[in-house]
């Protein structure tokens, strides 16, 4: 991962208001701590972040085109480059290797229209200098973050006020634009006209001083400044909610995501994969090493693929990764950290995940932590499992959807809301170390293919042996070649949160315990209208936020409402219960898992009492341990 930041419509170009954006820019080179780059350009700035994953020695950004005239700063991979370069329309000259320049090209001869035709993890400012003109774009479910704001230089013009038609074209931001939230379509967003800057950031942390406001770009959209408006430019027919009716396939579905697995082996450093142990990181892990010996990555670092795991002592994960590990035959790292090492990250877990949803903190914290040891050893890149729950409803409260039409349309609203929670921890838990996670079952191709399939095929049915993602376990259980264990195979779901350890989330809720009263959460509505925490958890977390982002506008960027196992507002009516139990832990989903809240008497059992500085301490920069595995 990268990061970018983009101020264009700049009326300040001084060498004060350079020295300002380089600055802010600083505030993102953990993204990309490899090189700096900034194009100045008239009113525009375009700064870059570079971590180095493709070409190291020459693909420093920003990037362009043969005679410069079209520049774009670019944070992702673009997986089918050089398939693209193949198809252009007449011979291009390239100055580096990075797969990301095709962008600049490919904009040279189609225009705003290139976006469709880009494989991959994306977010980009592109500026052409020919007419001073600009876009920003974001790939389809927002793996790589993206932020649009609104300069302090600039004010909203009254409705009487107007511009002329030349002043369209030019890179300040004019025009209107409106966007209503698809998560939650009371949030809307929008600003007629302004006469002052427009910023995009991979952070927030960039634009929280120096803009009046600013929102999550929309994944699958570009902003043209030619219009001076949002346009969703990716919209397969599942999007809309029509229930899809494709027959189940599980050899095209294997083959599908062995695709989706492959081209994210592209790259010229160290890579290796997390494997927890569940079905979507081992199926990762099972996949890249079956394919790996051959390819260009194999060749430079070795055909033995490395994988890493993270959890308490003890923890499920742990347990389970190893096992995973002997049987595929990988360099195998296991880390452990404490429930104290945890807590003690939190502030700056939440200073760079940029939320105070409960969920994402508490996963993000031991990926947090992980990603450090994993960028100690001098890997930068890794593949991981995010996106396979949401398109084949692997959360556990998926047991209660009532028919088909819910279950789809629950899994739209997840993978809709992605850019919010999984996608956002994977990347921004990560990228804290200058570390690049990629994600194969939100490939492009997959997701359409698999959400085309007759949801009827993605129920739950526990009489029948259909547990969750049953069709995605099906299409693996090869009997002559095997990819995994059965029982591996079959496992059930873990949250990545509670499979690192269960006593890491009673732990979290202890020590919110001792530092929120009873009494101030009482008070929550008052200190806290929007999105007002319930519990004391997520009041701490939301102090925590607050210190960093006190906006109105960064609260906007996180979503609310009730949820249960890790739902969406709108599934918790599936069970009367679970209004009366609402926690995003997989253990919520009361009578579903096996370790669900119950004691014997059927009270909810008590969350264990943490012991903080005292007892033995596993610190975690004493617990790599390596685990050869022969085959």
């Amino acid at each position: 991962m990268c990061g970018i930041l983009a101020v264009l419509g700049c009326h300040d170009t001084s060498l004060a208001k350079r020295a300002r954006i380089l600055e802010l820019s600083c505030r993102l080179r953990h993204r990309g701590p490899d090189w700096s780059g900034l194009f100045h350009y008239k009113d525009a700035f375009l700064a870059h972040e570079r971590l180095a994953i493709i070409d190291p020695a020459s693909g420093d950004q920003p990037l362009f085109n043969e005679n410069k005239s079209i520049v774009v700063a670019v944070n992702g991979e673009i997986y089918n480059h050089e398939t693209l370069k193949k198809n252009m329309k007449r011979p291009h000259t390239y100055h580096t290797q990075s797969d990301c320049e095709v962008i600049a090209h490919l904009y040279e001869e189609v225009g705003e229209e290139c976006v469709q035709l880009l494989d991959g993890m994306f977010s980009f400012v592109l500026l052409d200098t020919r007419d001073n003109s600009y876009i920003a774009a974001r790939d389809p479910i927002g793996i790589t973050p993206l932020y649009i704001g609104w300069g302090l230089d600039g004010k909203s013009l009254d409705s009487s006020e107007n511009l002329d038609n030349d002043s369209l074209h030019t890179g300040v931001f004019e025009g209107s634009t409106e966007y209503v939230d698809e998560n939650d379509p009371s949030k809307s967003w929008s600003v007629r006209r302004t006469s002052g800057s427009l910023w995009f950031s991979s952070e927030m942390k960039a634009l929280v001083d120096d803009c009046e406001t600013f929102h999550s770009f929309p994944p699958g959209h570009i902003y043209s400044s030619k219009t001076g408006t949002l346009r969703r430019w990716y919209n397969p027919p599942w999007w809309s909610g029509a229930i899809p009716s494709a027959p189940y396939d599980p050899l095209a579905l294997r083959h599908k995501f062995e695709e989706a697995v492959v081209k994210r082996l592209m790259t010229d450093v160290p890579f290796g994969v997390l494997l927890s142990g569940g079905l979507d990181s081992s199926l990762v892990a099972a996949v890249a090493s079956r394919h790996l010996a051959g390819t260009k990555a194999a060749k430079q670092w070795g055909a033995q693929l490395h994988t890493f795991c993270v959890g308490l002592e003890g923890s499920p994960d742990l347990k389970a990764g190893r096992e995973v590990a002997k049987y595929l035959g990988t360099l195998h790292s296991e880390f452990t950290y404490t429930v104290q090492e945890g807590l003690d990250a939190l502030a700056e877990v939440i200073y760079h995940i940029e939320t105070y949803d409960v969920t994402t903190i508490r996963a993000s914290t031991p990926m947090f932590l992980m990603a450090r040891k994993i960028k100690a050893l001098g890997v930068k890149m890794v593949l991981s499992g995010e996106g396979s729950d949401e398109i084949f409803g692997g959360y556990l409260y998926f047991h209660k959807a009532p028919n088909k039409e819910e279950f789809h349309q629950e899994t739209v609203r997840k993978i809709k809301a992605l850019h919010l929670y999984d996608c956002l921890r994977a990347n921004k838990a990560t990228s804290a170390w200058g570390l690049e996670a990629r994600v194969p079952f939100l490939d492009k191709g997959f997701i359409d293919l698999a959400m085309g399939i007759d949801p009827a095929e993605k129920m739950i049915r526990k009489s029948e042996g259909r547990i969750e993602k049953y069709i995605l376990r099906k299409a693996f259980d090869d009997e002559e070649r095997p990819y995994l264990p059965k029982h591996i195979l079959y496992r059930q779901k873990e949250q990545f949160s509670d499979g690192v350890g269960y006593s890491w989330i009673d732990g979290l809720k202890d020590y919110a315990a001792h530092h929120v009263t009873d009494q101030m959460l009482k008070q929550a509505a008052k200190i806290f209208p929007y999105n007002t925490p319930t519990t004391k958890e997520a009041y701490y977390y939301r102090m925590l936020f607050e210190k960093r982002f006190p906006q109105q506008c960064a609260r906007d960027t996180v979503p609310g409402g009730p949820t249960v196992a890790c739902s969406t507002a709108a599934a918790v009516a599936w069970d009367a219960a679970w209004s009366k139990n609402l926690d995003p832990s997989g253990r919520a989903a009361l009578g579903v898992h096996d370790a669900a809240y119950i004691e014997e008497d059927g009270k909810p059992a008590p969350a264990p009492v943490v012991e903080n500085g005292s007892g033995k301490i596993h610190r975690l920069a004493d617990s790599v341990q390596q685990v050869p595995v022969t085959v």
